[in-house]
Protein backbone atom coordinates (compact mmCIF):
# COMPACT_ATOMS: atom_id res chain seq x y z
CA UNK A 1 0.00 0.00 0.00
CA UNK A 2 1.42 3.33 -0.79
CA UNK A 3 1.41 5.22 2.28
CA UNK A 4 0.42 8.82 0.82
CA UNK A 5 -0.45 11.60 3.62
CA UNK A 6 -1.33 15.63 3.41
CA UNK A 7 1.35 17.73 4.29
CA UNK A 8 0.85 20.84 5.72
CA UNK A 9 2.64 24.05 6.37
CA UNK A 10 2.25 25.48 9.80
CA UNK A 11 3.53 29.10 9.93
CA UNK A 12 4.45 30.79 13.19
CA UNK A 13 1.60 31.15 15.56
CA UNK A 14 1.14 31.38 19.05
CA UNK A 15 -1.03 29.11 21.73
CA UNK A 16 -2.32 31.34 24.95
CA UNK A 17 -4.68 30.68 27.91
CA UNK A 18 -7.68 31.68 28.78
CA UNK A 19 -6.14 34.27 31.29
CA UNK A 20 -3.57 35.97 28.83
CA UNK A 21 -6.59 36.49 25.97
CA UNK A 22 -7.99 38.73 28.56
CA UNK A 23 -4.81 40.58 29.54
CA UNK A 24 -3.94 40.56 26.03
CA UNK A 25 -7.51 41.73 24.76
CA UNK A 26 -9.35 42.99 27.74
CA UNK A 27 -11.65 40.96 30.10
CA UNK A 28 -14.11 38.55 28.92
CA UNK A 29 -12.85 38.70 25.50
CA UNK A 30 -13.02 35.74 23.87
CA UNK A 31 -11.49 34.63 20.71
CA UNK A 32 -12.84 35.14 16.40
CA UNK A 33 -11.77 31.86 14.72
CA UNK A 34 -10.81 33.20 11.22
CA UNK A 35 -10.73 29.28 9.62
CA UNK A 36 -11.02 26.10 11.04
CA UNK A 37 -7.86 23.65 10.71
CA UNK A 38 -7.70 20.04 10.14
CA UNK A 39 -7.35 19.01 12.81
CA UNK A 40 -10.73 18.61 14.43
CA UNK A 41 -11.78 21.46 16.98
CA UNK A 42 -8.84 23.75 16.13
CA UNK A 43 -8.93 26.97 14.07
CA UNK A 44 -6.74 29.98 13.38
CA UNK A 45 -7.97 33.41 14.86
CA UNK A 46 -8.45 36.79 13.42
CA UNK A 47 -6.57 38.06 16.46
CA UNK A 48 -2.48 38.75 16.47
CA UNK A 49 -0.20 39.61 18.62
CA UNK A 50 3.15 40.68 18.90
CA UNK A 51 5.92 38.33 19.84
CA UNK A 52 9.13 40.10 21.11
CA UNK A 53 12.28 39.34 21.75
CA UNK A 54 15.68 39.99 22.30
CA UNK A 55 16.50 41.14 19.01
CA UNK A 56 13.18 41.69 17.02
CA UNK A 57 9.36 41.43 16.83
CA UNK A 58 6.98 39.29 14.76
CA UNK A 59 3.23 39.82 14.34
CA UNK A 60 1.77 36.47 14.59
CA UNK A 61 -1.75 34.73 14.24
CA UNK A 62 -3.21 33.26 17.97
CA UNK A 63 -4.53 29.42 17.48
CA UNK A 64 -7.71 28.68 19.07
CA UNK A 65 -8.72 27.13 21.82
CA UNK A 66 -7.38 28.70 24.56
CA UNK A 67 -4.38 26.20 25.90
CA UNK A 68 -3.33 24.99 29.21
CA UNK A 69 0.10 27.13 28.55
CA UNK A 70 1.56 29.76 26.06
CA UNK A 71 3.47 28.53 23.72
CA UNK A 72 5.06 30.54 20.34
CA UNK A 73 5.52 28.22 17.56
CA UNK A 74 8.49 29.69 15.18
CA UNK A 75 10.81 28.60 12.27
CA UNK A 76 14.57 28.75 12.39
CA UNK A 77 14.35 31.76 10.17
CA UNK A 78 11.97 33.73 12.84
CA UNK A 79 13.62 33.03 15.84
CA UNK A 80 17.09 34.53 14.16
CA UNK A 81 14.81 37.46 13.43
CA UNK A 82 13.79 37.58 17.09
CA UNK A 83 17.01 36.71 18.14
CA UNK A 84 16.07 33.61 19.98
CA UNK A 85 17.78 29.93 20.40
CA UNK A 86 14.91 27.61 20.66
CA UNK A 87 14.76 23.78 20.80
CA UNK A 88 13.09 21.57 18.32
CA UNK A 89 10.61 20.06 20.54
CA UNK A 90 6.94 18.20 20.28
CA UNK A 91 4.14 20.84 20.88
CA UNK A 92 3.51 21.11 24.70
CA UNK A 93 7.06 20.49 25.69
CA UNK A 94 7.93 23.69 26.51
CA UNK A 95 9.99 23.07 29.88
CA UNK A 96 13.55 25.24 29.83
CA UNK A 97 12.52 26.73 25.99
CA UNK A 98 13.40 30.23 25.79
CA UNK A 99 10.65 33.29 27.36
CA UNK A 100 9.62 36.17 25.35
CA UNK A 101 7.08 38.94 25.77
CA UNK A 102 3.83 38.62 24.10
CA UNK A 103 1.82 42.14 23.26
CA UNK A 104 -2.12 42.70 22.69
CA UNK A 105 -4.11 45.62 22.29
CA UNK A 106 -5.03 45.63 25.93
CA UNK A 107 -2.11 44.43 27.37
CA UNK A 108 1.29 42.69 27.50
CA UNK A 109 2.73 39.01 29.13
CA UNK A 110 5.60 38.04 29.47
CA UNK A 111 5.87 34.04 29.28
CA UNK A 112 8.88 32.92 31.27
CA UNK A 113 9.33 29.73 28.59
CA UNK A 114 7.16 28.51 25.57
CA UNK A 115 8.77 29.25 22.50
CA UNK A 116 10.02 26.54 20.53
CA UNK A 117 10.70 25.18 16.80
CA UNK A 118 7.61 22.13 16.27
CA UNK A 119 9.52 18.65 15.76
CA UNK A 120 7.98 17.95 12.27
CA UNK A 121 5.21 15.24 12.22
CA UNK A 122 2.23 13.29 11.58
CA UNK A 123 -1.56 13.33 13.07
CA UNK A 124 -3.16 10.44 12.65
CA UNK A 125 -6.14 8.35 14.31
CA UNK A 126 -5.59 4.93 15.61
CA UNK A 127 -7.32 3.36 12.50
CA UNK A 128 -4.81 5.58 10.55
CA UNK A 129 -2.09 4.75 11.97
CA UNK A 130 -2.87 0.95 11.37
CA UNK A 131 -3.39 1.51 7.69
CA UNK A 132 0.06 3.31 7.51
CA UNK A 133 1.78 0.26 9.38
CA UNK A 134 3.08 3.14 12.04
CA UNK A 135 2.40 3.41 15.89
CA UNK A 136 2.70 6.55 18.26
CA UNK A 137 6.09 7.72 18.96
CA UNK A 138 7.42 5.94 16.02
CA UNK A 139 10.02 7.95 14.28
CA UNK A 140 9.69 7.80 9.87
CA UNK A 141 10.89 9.16 7.37
CA UNK A 142 8.43 11.27 4.85
CA UNK A 143 9.57 11.79 0.96
CA UNK A 144 8.09 14.81 -0.89
CA UNK A 145 8.29 15.07 -4.82
CA UNK A 146 8.82 17.51 -6.76
CA UNK A 147 11.47 20.13 -8.31
CA UNK A 148 13.01 20.03 -4.87
CA UNK A 149 12.25 16.50 -4.06
CA UNK A 150 14.03 15.79 -0.27
CA UNK A 151 13.39 13.15 2.25
CA UNK A 152 12.28 14.54 5.79
CA UNK A 153 13.76 13.01 8.51
CA UNK A 154 12.92 12.46 12.34
CA UNK A 155 9.29 12.73 11.65
CA UNK A 156 7.77 11.82 14.60
CA UNK A 157 3.90 9.58 14.52
CA UNK A 158 1.51 11.08 16.94
CA UNK A 159 -1.80 8.77 17.57
CA UNK A 160 -5.22 10.61 19.07
CA UNK A 161 -8.68 9.42 17.98
CA UNK A 162 -9.33 13.49 17.71
CA UNK A 163 -6.81 13.80 15.41
CA UNK A 164 -6.58 13.55 11.47
CA UNK A 165 -4.24 12.42 8.97
CA UNK A 166 -1.94 15.01 7.87
CA UNK A 167 1.86 16.05 8.27
CA UNK A 168 3.24 18.94 9.85
CA UNK A 169 6.33 20.86 8.75
CA UNK A 170 7.39 24.99 9.25
CA UNK A 171 7.90 27.26 6.56
CA UNK A 172 11.60 27.16 6.39
CA UNK A 173 10.99 23.40 5.56
CA UNK A 174 8.03 24.03 3.42
CA UNK A 175 10.45 26.06 1.47
CA UNK A 176 12.98 23.77 1.33
CA UNK A 177 10.57 21.21 -0.46
CA UNK A 178 8.83 23.88 -2.34
CA UNK A 179 5.65 22.28 -0.68
CA UNK A 180 3.08 24.80 -1.93
CA UNK A 181 -0.42 24.13 -2.41
CA UNK A 182 -1.76 20.70 -2.21
CA UNK A 183 1.09 18.08 -0.83
CA UNK A 184 1.38 14.74 -0.44
CA UNK A 185 4.26 12.86 1.27
CA UNK A 186 5.31 9.31 1.36
CA UNK A 187 5.43 7.50 4.81
CA UNK A 188 8.95 5.65 4.72
CA UNK A 189 9.32 3.13 7.54
CA UNK A 190 11.90 0.88 7.00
Amino acid sequence: MEKKILVETSARHVHVTAEQIETLFGKGYTLTNKKDLSQPGQFACEEKVEVVGPKGSLKMSILGPARKAAQVEVSFSDARALGLKPPVRESGDIAGSPACKLVGPAGEVEISEGVIVAQRHIHVTPEEAAAFGVSDKQIVKVKIDGDRALIFDQVVVRVRSDFAAAMHIDTDESNAAMAAGTVYGEIITD
